[in-house]
């Protein structure tokens, strides 16, 4: 299974100048190392992990592993029981012989096929949900009437099902696109117009994800999402009781008689058309029961003490995810899902990255957090945001490190957010020293900069980016985007995202080199990254309080 990995000769690294003293400064002699990164890979993405899934054994000695690596690069714990902060967890697993989805006409019940024709997860908090009415087609499920776009406006979803298109208006621009397609943000507003049920539709970007995909674990893995003190889940809406995702199948029988068929909604929302708003026949039922736990699982925090005696109550954070999909439904007969590349790769880097920058700490201190429940719904960093272990209004800035497919030698790298604040600059900066490039956003419709643990502090008006691999290769004849496109189709969240993909070490060794240039420019720095003036997520944001979902 390992066969493919070679180990590259190490790069020769001394010491670096910067051209600018306020930025990268000297790095450390300490020189970045791709045997020590082959090393943390192949523990972190081992068979004897299982897949990493927060809460299971694996996970625990991942956890424990990152805490071991820490201490012998000289990183102080940071957690809350040393290098642990244990996250409390309401969990819950579908009881799927039991829960059922229906469409109800004219006194006949169509019951729906678990996997081939919806999906879900189970209620964390009750044993049962269940709830029968009539269900609205609600377009996107965007409530924005100050961008003059409201799918709720002149429509009565009180008591009844709202049925939603994931994504978002293409009107939009990029930033309130991306906010507005979490789903949170969309079940918060359905319940907040009466809504006592939700079915989501697949838009025309998750399509492009093969629906076996999507199902071929339902069932199997459990829901999770951390509670406080007082018992209170996150991000939980006690007023929908029952949530489900349809197929593409589903949904054309969903919208068997109404004003638009399934097919005309969903040529309109690619073409990038507006999303009418109408009643659908008859009532959706959906009744979903499972058994409801409590664990704790912890993330793993680690302080480097800054050098300035004034800067050094200030922090830079790096964070990478260390959760993947534990095991699951067996493809080709092998049913661990390792998480290579997703997202033990990025865990590596953290690591080296501090054993690196303990060499030569900057002026600011750092955090180094690897978070749980990142599968979950970036579960374990959301939990950091608001219970860190440092006060919020000392964290600097969050890079995030996740998934960075170094499949060829990297001419580029993408800091998703980067164009949102001040540290861009720090980012451009430490790439074209490794003679990298900072390209933009590729995919912006796939909005990116929600979907992992950066976005956690961002909601907390920390400045914050997700720094990850480009798509340009050195090799003109390789074509890097149609290698990571070939990854995402075929390797993501599969089992086959293991120890058998390559890695063009070299070029790992670089995306490292870069990563610990950024913490060396942002911590040495006399003033703390700020969000670019009239930002969306700095206004949104960026009086450092949680305002929505």
């Amino acid at each position: 299974m390992t066969s493919w990995f070679r180990l590259v000769p190490l790069l020769a690294c001394g010491a670096l100048v910067s051209a600018c003293a306020a930025g990268a400064g000297r790095l450390a002699a300490q020189p970045v190392s791709a045997l020590r990164l082959e090393t943390h890979l192949r523990f972190l993405a081992s068979d004897a992990l299982a897949g990493r899934m927060t809460g299971t054994p694996g996970y625990a000695a991942a956890a424990e592993y990152v805490a071991s690596q820490l201490r012998l690069a000289g990183i102080e714990p940071g957690g809350t029981q040393g290098y642990l902060q244990p996250v409390p967890y309401a969990v819950a697993s579908l009881d799927v012989d039991r829960s059922a989805v229906r469409l109800l006409r004219k006194g006949r019940a169509r019951t729906l096929q678990f996997k081939k024709e919806w999906i879900s997860g189970a209620d964390v908090l009750r044993e049962r949900s269940a709830v029968r009415a009539p269900a609205v087609f609600v377009g996107h499920g965007v409530s924005a009437p100050e961008l003059g776009h409201d799918d709720y406006a002149g429509v009565d979803v009180r008591g009844k099902i709202a049925v939603i298109v994931l994504g978002a208006p293409k009107k939009l621009a990029v930033n309130p696109r991306a906010y507005y397609s979490k789903t949170t943000v969309k079940e918060a507003a359905a319940v907040a117009h009466g809504a006592v049920g939700l079915v989501l539709l697949r838009d025309a970007h998750f399509s492009k994800i093969p629906w076996e995909h999507i199902a071929n674990n339902a069932g199997r893995i459990p829901s999770m999402l951390w509670v406080s003190a007082e018992g209170k889940a996150a991000d939980y809406f006690p007023q929908n009781r029952g949530s489900a995702v349809f197929s593409e199948t589903a949904g054309a029988l969903l919208f068997e008689g109404a004003r638009k068929s399934y097919a005309e909604v969903m040529a309109a929302d690619a073409a990038g058309e507006a999303l009418p708003t109408f009643a659908l026949p008859g009532e959706v039922e959906i009744d979903r029961r499972g058994t409801v736990s409590r664990q704790s699982s912890p993330n793993v925090v680690g302080v480097l003490r800054g050098s300035d005696p004034t800067l050094a109550g200030e922090y830079v954070v790096y964070t990478a995810h260390l959760d993947h999909l534990g095991t699951g439904a067996p493809v080709n007969g092998d049913a661990i899902y390792n998480g290579a590349y997703d997202n033990a790769l990025g865990v590596a880097m953290l690591l080296e990255t501090a054993r690196v920058l303990a060499a030569a700490p900057p002026r600011r201190s750092v955090l180094f957090v690897a978070v749980g429940g990142e599968e979950r719904g970036l579960q374990g960093s959301d939990y950091f945001g608001h219970y860190p272990t440092v006060p919020v209004r000392q964290l600097v800035a969050t890079i995030n490190l996740d998934m960075p497919l170094v499949l060829f030698p990297l001419a580029d790298v993408v800091a998703f957010g980067s164009e949102h604040s001040t540290l861009g600059a720090a980012i451009d900066e430490a790439a074209r020293a490794e003679g990298l490039k900072l390209s933009p956003d590729p995919v912006p419709e796939e909005v990116l900069f929600i979907r992992s643990d950066q976005y956690s502090f961002v909601r907390h008006g920390v400045p914050s980016v997700f720094l990850t691999a480009g798509s340009t290769s050195t090799d003109p004849a390789i074509d890097g985007g149609e290698q990571i496109r070939q990854f995402r189709k075929t390797h993501y969240h599969q089992p086959s995202d293991d120890l058998s993909l390559p890695v063009h070490w070299p070029s790992a060794e670089a995306f490292a080199r870069a990563n610990v240039r950024i913490g060396t420019i942002v911590g040495n720095a006399d003033q703390r990254p700020r969000w670019h003036p009239g930002n969306f997520w700095g206004e949104q944001f960026g009086k450092g309080t949680v305002t929505a979902p």
